[in-house]
């Protein structure tokens, strides 16, 4: 994933060769050889389903956070994440952000994060397009970043 192939438009043909897709619970496994290796991730169908337009997948905590994702921007042109159960929370650029059940976040395309702690249950439905996003590892970010609250 590039610059030129987010900018480059849709065309009516891959615009309308989209496909019906439901995916019930348990139909797909977690996986976890996803983006973060403390987090389990489970595809919900839809970038086959839009020929790789859009990705819907549910994300949940593996492991306690040691020391979180790393400062990081995604190369994408919308991103949302809603949290279904517990809490998260990151730093957006500088600021710190409690994200907790029933909560919906628009990442806007290239904002620097990084996510630094979660609960033992966190879960959230992540929409990203384009389905093949990329992510660019920022080896410094503008501010400090809090410490993750321990598990018990």
């Amino acid at each position: 994933m590039n610059v030129e192939t987010l900018t480059k438009p849709i065309t009516a043909a891959e615009a309308i060769a989209t496909a019906f897709s439901h995916i019930g619970e348990g139909e797909t496994p977690w996986r976890s050889d996803g983006l973060r290796d403390f987090f389990l991730y489970r595809d919900l169908g839809v970038a086959a389903a839009t020929n790789g337009q859009v990705i819907a997948q549910l994300v949940k905590a593996n492991s306690a956070p040691e020391e979180g994702t790393g400062w990081h921007k995604h190369v994408a042109t919308f991103h949302i994440v809603i949290m279904l159960k517990g809490w998260a929370r990151f730093m957006y650029e500088d600021k710190e952000t409690l994200v907790k059940a029933g909560d919906c976040v628009h990442q806007r395309p290239g904002i620097l994060h990084y996510l630094f702690d979660y609960s033992p249950d966190m879960e959230y439905l992540e929409v990203v397009s384009p389905a093949d996003f990329g992510t660019i590892d920022i080896a410094q970010g503008p501010c400090a970043i809090p410490k993750p609250t321990p598990w018990k």
